[in-house]
């Protein structure tokens, strides 16, 4: 079975909505909805913002629900050029930026386990659907909605997702993360701790990030709106196109 998570409820109220045979469970404050999407098994909730968050979600997820998959989707800021708003990044490597147990450890590194970069299980199931949402995304977004959030020609992008519990928004902040990791390309609140809970369990996983601004000063978006009316249609429609090629 499938455990769905996102850290906003609008980066996967569409996803929920859609939900058939829907039975609910509160643990933890937090709302765990158990029910099928096109014909597939899954839970998904929401874990709100931060490492400690969503540590505590994936651990209950994998424990009361038995989840042999988690995938992780939400909306993150660039620190790479070449990593416009409206793209993908799937992650293959995820660190913690803000750990630092030096002079103990060597920065980012997590104590007692001797990792600092987590990578996640290849589904190339999953990569093949978000270049196909990727190639129609014209078709699913209002010519209005793409200028007003600049999107255009959205691109799939494979690399190392940073995580910590703080709002990147400088240059400096910027410098710091990139001095340690320099091929990060974009920065969010929870990939990484769930990475190293999926780690520890041996658990597949997948992160899944939509770019919403650039993590400086000139970030200017509308978070809730953005994952309301782009990541959430972005994660419906890349789950129905990977779903569809997974019954086949």
């Amino acid at each position: 079975m499938l455990g769905l998570i996102s850290a906003m409820y609008e980066e996967m109220d569409r996803v929920l909505s859609q939900l058939e045979h829907v039975e609910s469970q509160v643990i933890g404050q937090r709302t765990f909805y158990r029910g099928t999407f096109q014909n597939q098994e899954l839970v998904l909730v929401f874990s709100r913002w931060g490492k400690v968050a969503a540590a505590t979600t994936v651990t209950q997820l994998i424990n009361t629900f038995k989840v042999d998959q988690i995938v992780f989707s939400g909306v993150a800021g660039s620190i790479h050029p070449q990593v416009k708003v409206g793209d993908i990044v799937l992650a293959n490597a995820l660190v913690q930026h803000d750990m630092n147990a030096s002079p103990l450890f060597p920065p980012t590194e997590i104590p007692l386990l001797e990792k600092s970069v987590f990578q996640p299980h290849f589904e190339p199931k999953l990569e093949n659907a978000i270049q196909h949402f990727a190639h129609q995304y014209a078709e699913y977004f209002s010519k209005e909605t793409l200028e007003n959030f600049g999107i255009s020609k959205p691109q799939l992008h494979h690399g190392k997702i940073a995580s910590g519990d703080l709002f990147v928004h400088s240059k400096s902040q910027i410098d710091v993360i990139l001095l340690h990791h320099p091929d990060t390309l974009c920065v969010e609140m929870e990939g990484a701790a769930v990475a190293q809970v999926c780690y520890e369990y041996g658990i597949p996983y997948q992160i899944i990030r939509i770019i919403s601004d650039e993590a400086n000063a000139n970030a200017h978006v509308d978070f809730p709106l953005f994952a309301k009316e782009v990541a959430g249609k972005y994660t419906l429609e890349i789950l129905k196109h990977w779903f569809k090629a997974s019954s086949l």
